[in-house]
């Protein structure tokens, strides 16, 4: 795995109040109590015949969708221990672009929120950290416009959504250029949505708070501490953070926007890549179906059993979730965010799932942990098109009434 580039949280001290003793680790904190634990999930696999039809059904969708003129894709199936699919479709894009196969790198967006909470878990089952532990506790200086509220609030409480701010704070701002440290220590500006802690607000600049309490507790910055927890054990090799990151990968997948004359290649954007928590991990494919294996439980050696529960756990309802797209209305039944993951229920049967996207690349993952298997996939470009793919395979292994989610013949 060759050496990675390390974000650098510029002037984090300064604004946001932290010791000058955070060089050092701090020391650990009491494991959270067992009996917070739930109960194991209990797995029944669905018979690798059907997988094995779905993901054929899925590899020639796949390739149609790209004859169409789509740039590109990449596909990630997994089925117990085993990788069933892990292929790509189309081009990198730019001059002299490549074949995109399983290897290619992709950024993969707010999909990196996953990364982000299972870090955490992972934190917290060594006793590093506590999911009750409060933030400023960490921050000192963090506060929110309720100030008592908000000195309620908790790493879980960081990790949900649950904050209590408007949707999407300060995202314009972001994009603007604004730096993050600015942004972090501008919340205590910020209008609420309700109480501190007692309901879901999608946040990219304030979920990625979780980065600088793992520099707090660790001395580590929080990308390496995901490189040597979670990517180095996985065996992801492709898998970066930033956009050097991806512009040093053998191969990557160049964002497309669309334009006059079809889809245009672009540079891709910085801002995002600012908030490594929040939206910072590029990916192949093949990495990506290696993190699918290791959340469905069949990587006990680094993510035990107990942890994945907790981790996908539902804390917070989000009804916005079952709108927005014709899978959506007709399926999700009831929507929950957990820790860095999604979990809604999809037609009856519980489903892990995160969705990403910025501009010029659109992501997706899906995980059946009843049925033992996922699905993954990546594309670079802002075309409707792919997101029909998981529900489409999904659709398969449930065994539900066949619906053209990708509807090829209506849209480009």
């Amino acid at each position: 795995m060759r050496p990675r580039k390390h974000l650098m949280p510029a002037a984090l001290a300064a604004i946001l109040g932290l010791p000058m003793a955070l060089a050092a680790p701090a020391a650990p904190a009491p494991p959270a109590a067992a009996a917070s634990t739930p109960a194991p999930t209990t797995v029944s696999p669905v018979p690798a015949p059907r997988v094995d039809l779905a993901a054929a059904e899925i590899d020639r969708l796949a390739r149609a969708i790209v004859a169409s003129g789509v740039p590109g894709i990449a596909v990630a199936i997994v089925h117990g221990n085993r990788i069933v699919l892990a292929e790509g479709y189309g081009r990198t894009g730019g001059r002299g672009g490549e074949r995109i196969d399983g290897d290619t790198v992709f950024r993969v967006a707010s999909l990196s929120k996953g990364f982000a909470g299972t870090l955490a878990a992972v934190l917290v089952e060594r006793g590093e950290l506590r999911w009750d532990m409060p933030l400023n506790q960490q921050l000192p200086t963090f506060q929110l416009a309720d100030a008592a509220g908000s000195a309620q609030l908790t790493v879980r409480d960081v990790l949900a959504h649950r904050l209590g701010l408007k949707f999407h704070t300060f995202d314009n701002d972001l994009e603007g250029d604004t730096p993050y440290p600015v942004l972090a220590a501008r919340l205590g500006e910020a209008p609420l949505l309700c109480a501190p802690g007692e309901c879901f607000g999608y946040q990219n600049i304030a979920f990625s708070l979780i980065g600088d309490v793992v520099f707090a507790v660790t001395g580590q910055f929080y990308t390496r501490q995901v490189e040597e927890r979670l990517f180095a054990p996985l065996g992801m090799e492709n898998a970066t953070f930033g956009r050097e990151g991806l512009e040093s990968s053998r191969r990557w997948a160049r964002p497309h926007v669309r334009g006059r004359g079809g889809w245009v290649p672009v540079r891709p954007r910085e801002n995002y890549y600012r908030v490594p928590p929040a939206a910072g991990v590029n990916a192949s494919v093949r990495d990506m179906a290696l993190w699918a294996r290791a959340q469905l439980g069949h990587r006990p050696d680094v993510l035990s059993p107990a942890l994945l529960v907790d981790l996908h756990a539902p804390l917070v309802r989000t009804p916005d979730q079952r709108t927005g797209s014709p899978w959506r209305r007709e399926r999700i039944l009831d929507a929950h965010y957990a820790t860095g993951w999604r979990n809604f229920d999809y037609a009856g049967e519980p489903l892990i799932y995160h969705a990403g996207a910025v501009q010029g690349y659109r992501a997706m993952i899906g995980l059946l942990p009843q049925r033992d298997t996922g699905i993954v996939v990546l594309w670079n470009n802002e075309s409707a098109l792919p997101s029909g793919l998981m529900p489409t395979y999904l659709d398969r292994i449930l065994e539900l009434p066949g619906q053209d989610w990708v509807q090829l013949r209506d849209r480009r």
